[in-house]
C-alpha cells in the first residue's frame, strides 16, 4: 500500500499545478517559471548520468539541446501550422494535441543520434577528451543552425506559439505545461530505473574504476554509449519542450556555452549522482534567477559569488552522492524502499 503514496503525491501536485493554471489561480507569469523549472530537471538529472553517475565531463549539452528544439519546433510548425517557408499546415490542427508528444519523440531521438556521433569516436580516448569534444559540438551545432537560413539562421526560428495556439483553440489547457511535467516525470524515473538496471550498476563500476570494470567483463564502450545516447536525447527532449514556450521563438544564440555551463553549475550545485540533488538545485537555481531578474546582467555576478560560498561550505554539493531517502531515513517507508528491502532479503 505505501507504493500507491508516491504516484498519488506526483497526481495530486499535477492536479493542483494544471487545475491552478486553468482556473486562472496560477498566473502566466508562474506557469512560465513552473515550465523553466520542468525543463531544467530534465537537462540536470540528464547531464547527471553522464558527469555523476559515469564520471565522465561532457559541457556541451546545450548543443544536445538545441537539436532537439529546432527538430521538435519545425516539425510542429509544418504539421500543424501555417509557415511561410513550409505553406499550410500538413495534418489537420485537432491532431497537434495527441501528435505533440510524438515530435518531442522525434527531437528526443535526432539529439540521440548527434549523441551516437559524438560517442563513438570520443569514447575510444580516456580522461578530458570527451568535454573538448562535447564543447566542440555545441559550437559546431550553433554555427550549423545559424548558417541554414531555411530555418532563420541566426535571426531564428519561430511559429511555434501557433502551434500551441491552435491546440488550445481546439481545447484551452495549459498543455505545454502538462507535457512538460509529465515529460519531466518520465525522466526522473528513466534515469532512475536505468541506474537501478545492470547497466546502471556498470556505469557506476566505469566511474569507480574503467580497468577493474573492463577486467570484470563490463563492456564498457558499450555502456557509456548507451548511457551517452540516453542523456543526450533527455537532453533533445527537454530543447522540444524549451521551443514551444510561450515566446514562440528559438535563437542559436540561446544555445551557448553558457548554457551549457547553466546546467553544469545545477548538476555540480546539487551533488554529483543524486537524482534529488539535481531535482532541488534545477529548482532553487532557477527559482534565484527569478529572484535576481531586477538586478539584470549584474545577477551574473551574485549568481558566482553564491556558488563559491556554496563550493567552500559544501563542496560535494546539496545531496552530494546521496539521495533524499539517505538523508531522511523515514523516507524510504513513504517510497515503498523498505517492503523492496524485505523483498529481496526473503529472496
Amino acid at each position: 500500500m505505501r507504493k500507491l503514496y508516491l504516484p498519488l503525491l506526483i497526481l495530486l501536485l499535477f492536479v493542483i499545478i494544471i487545475g491552478g493554471s486553468w482556473l486562472g489561480i496560477i498566473n502566466d507569469y508562474w506557469q512560465l517559471v513552473l515550465l523553466f523549472i520542468g525543463i531544467n530537471i530534465i537537462l540536470t538529472v540528464s547531464l547527471n548520468l553522464i558527469n555523476g553517475y559515469m564520471g565522465e565531463f561532457s559541457c556541451g549539452h546545450a548543443g544536445f539541446m538545441a537539436v532537439g528544439a529546432y527538430v521538435s519546433g519545425i516539425l510542429t510548425v509544418w504539421l500543424f501550422a501555417e509557415d511561410k517557408v513550409f505553406g499550410p499546415p500538413v495534418l489537420p490542427v485537432a491532431w497537434a494535441i495527441p501528435l505533440f508528444p510524438l515530435a518531442l519523440i522525434v527531437g528526443a531521438i535526432a539529439a540521440s543520434l548527434v549523441g551516437l556521433l559524438v560517442a563513438i569516436p570520443s569514447f575510444r580516448t580516456r580522461g578530458d577528451y570527451l568535454a573538448i569534444i562535447t564543447l566542440a559540438v555545441n559550437y559546431i551545432v550553433k554555427s550549423a543552425i545559424e548558417n541554414m537560413e531555411v530555418i532563420g539562421g541566426p535571426r531564428g526560428f519561430v511559429g511555434m506559439k501557433r502551434v500551441m495556439n491552435n491546440m488550445a483553440d481546439v481545447f484551452d489547457a495549459p498543455w505545454l505545461l502538462i507535457w512538460t511535467f509529465i515529460a519531466m516525470i518520465a525522466a526522473v524515473l528513466i534515469i532512475r530505473n536505468f541506474m537501478a538496471s545492470t547497466l546502471g550498476k556498470g556505469v557506476e563500476a566505469i566511474r569507480e574504476d574503467e580497468v577493474a570494470a573492463e577486467l570484470m567483463s563490463v563492456n564498457t564502450r558499450r555502456i557509456k554509449v548507451i548511457a551517452f545516447m540516453l542523456s543526450c536525447g533527455l537532453a533533445g527532449l527537454a530543447g522540444g519542450l524549451f521551443a514551444h514556450w510561450p515566446g514562440g521563438y528559438i535563437n542559436p544564440g540561446t544555445f551557448t556555452i553558457l548554457k551549457s555551463t547553466e546546467i553544469m553549475v545545477m548538476v555540480y550545485l546539487g551533488g554529483m549522482g543524486s537524482i534529488s540533488g539535481s531535482i532541488i538545485s534545477a529548482i532553487g537555481f532557477t527559482l534565484l534567477l527569478e529572484i535576481l531578474r531586477p538586478l539584470g546582467v549584474f545577477k551574473w555576478v551574485v549568481i558566482p559569488l553564491l556558488l563559491v560560498v556554496m563550493m567552500l561550505v559544501r563542496p560535494t554539493g546539496i545531496l552530494g552522492n546521496r539521495e533524499l531517502t539517505d538523508v531522511f531515513p523515514k523516507l524510504r517507508a513513504f517510497f515503498g524502499y523498505e517492503e523492496e528491502s524485505y523483498a529481496l532479503a526473503s529472496d
